[in-house]
């Protein structure tokens, strides 16, 4: 009985989780609130079900609410999912295998996660793209960056990020975070249609 109950409680736990994330649900709906707008992206969990799986689990806990878009390449990529508007980095979970070759490209208004040179690095960083960069799609020597959902609402919302202004900055060693606060004010997952 005393392996019963701990059993029963996270087979409960499990399933309620399942539910928080919609887990049988192929093509979850994310509404994002940002200071330029509001952005409607459409999930691929047919193509990405670990990185939706993990992206979701960052939206639910609501860890992505008040966060800032700390990386703007005009034309190229809108960075986000790092930090929060006070500049604190939010807590990492543990990284996800890269889905790249999953059939998705890196093409205009898709979201693909941010990750370091090694291919299975991303954890909670993702980033919109602003352009088709099929340079970041995988090819047969190298992994590439897994897309798992696209912008079906509000793609000038999105352009609107892209042309924010931008200054240096040292952690990045570019000209790519925005001069004014450029925030994700809240991330919600929408009910199931």
């Amino acid at each position: 009985m005393r392996t019963l109950i701990p059993l029963l409680l996270s087979l409960f736990i499990g399933s309620a989780w399942a539910d928080a994330i919609q887990s049988d649900n192929l093509f979850p709906r994310v509404q994002m609130q940002t200071s330029k707008g509001t952005l409607i992206v459409e999930l691929d969990r047919t193509r990405a079900p670990l990185t939706v799986d993990n992206f979701l689990t960052y939206v639910v806990n609501g860890d992505y609410d008040n966060t800032d878009f700390h990386r703007v390449v005009a034309g190229f990529v809108v960075q986000g999912g790092g930090y929060r508007a006070n500049g604190d980095a939010i807590a990492e979970r543990a990284t996800i295998f890269n889905e790249s070759g999953n059939g998705l490209s890196n093409e205009y208004g898709s979201i693909a996660m941010a990750r370091e040179n090694a291919p299975h690095t991303a954890s909670n960083q993702f980033f919109f793209n602003l352009d088709d960069n099929s340079r970041l799609d995988p090819s047969r020597r190298r992994w590439g960056y897994a897309v798992f959902g696209s912008v079906s609402e509000g793609l000038e919302v999105l352009d609107a990020m892209g042309e924010v202004t931008t200054e240096y900055d040292p952690d990045m060693g570019a000209d790519s975070k925005p001069v004014e606060p450029l925030l994700l004010i809240k991330a919600t997952l929408l009910p199931e249609q």
